[in-house]
């Protein structure tokens, strides 16, 4: 096989390929056993008839339909040792449209398809990248809520004289209706409701300040998770208002025992607060990071990309739902999507992934990064354990579906974002900077093939053209 690769326009590559006759012919001989199994020759069982005595069975008819058959199987083959010769990262199935020597009887064969592959591309300033976190830094304004929270869970309720305001507690015999018939949940008595939390519907706290105890009202509302009015017809009870506890060195020990004063407390409020704060930004970095990222790639994405992480998502999801026990049907119905909605904000998603995908191997071809036979044994021993079977079991599929080059893709793209996370400058919504040294300390958890990686499950085909996660099922007794 002799093939020569062209490079077109955009992100596409031409490959012309020709196989000369003596080649092509180990090819027609496989065909020639399958037809054995398909054509009946006295004397002979099926699938045991010799190449000659078909030939000379089926005539011209059936050197054509051995020639065909080698086509159909063969050109493939060709094509995917072309890829690997080449080293081409093609990103959609390539398509033959037509073999030139396919109608001849005999002799060599050639052709010629367009690829589709990976773009490369270049993003300037990613060392330089700014990445906003959630700050990690309690305010005195967010102490002092928490310190409330905690006074009105240790305060005590007095009746009021004096008329409803807003974070009263107050008693009501409610009642709603709709065209004569209750609305459920709205018709109760002596429910305890405190002012201001907007429970009910909109404006109807606003009905209730200014009221006392013993006055009634009637006014119509639009009940929370409702489209139309109802008919409320309430009485208050009781109005009562929240005594709450002074904050006191004394109290605070009272109350909670390890504290001697109340600048202990707050420091104890503000330290936890703090720590929460820390962990959801480390959290967020990764996110935040790929983010910003994603803004450096100013192309044109190649569909077959998007299109091919967006399947694998619709697939992870689905699978996810399915095995948690809930339909994609129910799952719309609860949060309220369509079909089309749910598609399109992981459409999103996709482009995001495709554009991350595509920087991250930009930053590590800039910056000099591969992935070695250790990294490689590593992340094998690392999804075996995670698919609790062997490393020589998870290896032998990725050998056989041609997928350790993209394992190596991966490795080298978490090695990029590994740095990369280290590089930039992170600050709070205020602009402060917050330290890369304090969000890092204790790592960042990359998962090489999280999101993008080859997907090779075991004892079935290798998805390599498509972004997803790398996963291993072992429905056969490990080695």
């Amino acid at each position: 096989m002799q093939s020569t690769v062209e490079q077109l326009e955009g992100n596409k590559v031409k490959v012309n390929v020709s196989v000369d006759e003596a080649a092509f012919d180990q090819d027609i001989e496989v065909a020639y056993r399958k037809l054995a199994r398909q054509v009946r020759i006295p004397g002979f069982r099926p699938g045991k008839a010799p190449r000659r005595i078909i030939e000379a069975h089926l005539g011209e008819d059936g050197k054509r339909a051995a020639r065909a058959q080698a086509i159909e199987d063969a050109v493939p083959k060709y094509l995917a040792e072309v890829v690997k010769q080449h080293d081409i990262d093609i990103i959609a199935t390539p398509k033959v449209d037509h073999v030139h020597g396919a109608e001849d009887v005999s002799g060599p064969i050639s052709f010629h398809c367009e690829l589709e592959v990976r773009p490369i591309v270049s993003v300037a300033g990613y060392a330089g990248l700014r990445v906003e976190l959630p700050s990690i830094t309690s305010s005195e304004k967010e102490i002092d809520e928490v310190v409330d929270n905690e006074r009105k869970r240790h305060g005590t309720l007095i009746d009021a004289s004096r008329p409803i305001v807003t974070g009263d507690q107050v008693t009501l015999d409610l009642s709603a209706s709709r065209n004569g018939e209750p609305v459920p949940g709205l018709n109760v008595e002596a429910w305890l409701y405190e002012v201001g939390r907007g429970w009910v519907a909109k404006g109807f706290d606003d009905e209730l300040v200014g009221l006392s105890a013993g006055d009634e009202k009637k006014f119509t509302a639009v009940p929370n998770g409702n489209e139309d009015e109802a008919d409320f017809s309430l009485k208050v009870v009781k109005v009562q208002e929240m005594q709450l506890p002074e904050a006191t060195d004394q109290w605070v020990s009272d109350t909670f025992g390890e504290f001697d004063t109340v600048a202990q407390w707050r420091t104890a409020i503000s330290e936890r607060m703090n720590e929460s704060r820390l962990n959801q930004a480390r959290n967020s970095v990764v996110d935040r990071v790929t983010d910003e990222l994603a803004k450096l790639v100013d192309i044109d994405l190649p569909e077959a990309m998007v299109d091919g992480d967006l399947r694998s998502r619709v697939r992870n999801t689905v699978d996810t739902f399915q095995r948690q026990g809930i339909a994609i049907a129910q799952f719309l119905q609860i949060t309220g999507q369509t079909e089309e909605q749910f598609i399109d904000q992981l459409r999103e998603q996709s482009r995001k992934a495709v554009r991350v995908d595509l920087a991250l191997r930009a930053v590590a071809s800039d910056e000099h990064m591969e992935a070695d036979d250790a990294d490689v044994d590593v992340e094998l021993e690392r999804i075996a354990v995670r698919a609790n079977v062997k490393a020589k079991r998870v290896r032998s599929l990725y050998e056989k579906n041609d997928a350790i080059g993209d394992l190596k893709a991966q490795i080298r793209k978490s090695k990029a974002l590994e740095w990369l996370v280290r590089q930039v400058t992170y600050v709070d919504a205020e602009g402060k900077s917050i330290s890369a040294d304090l969000l890092l300390d204790a790592g960042v958890d990359i998962d090489p093939t999280a999101d993008t990686g080859a997907s090779v499950n075991l004892g079935g085909e290798s998805n390599t053209n498509e972004e997803s996660t790398s996963t291993v099922d072992d429905n056969s007794p490990d080695e």
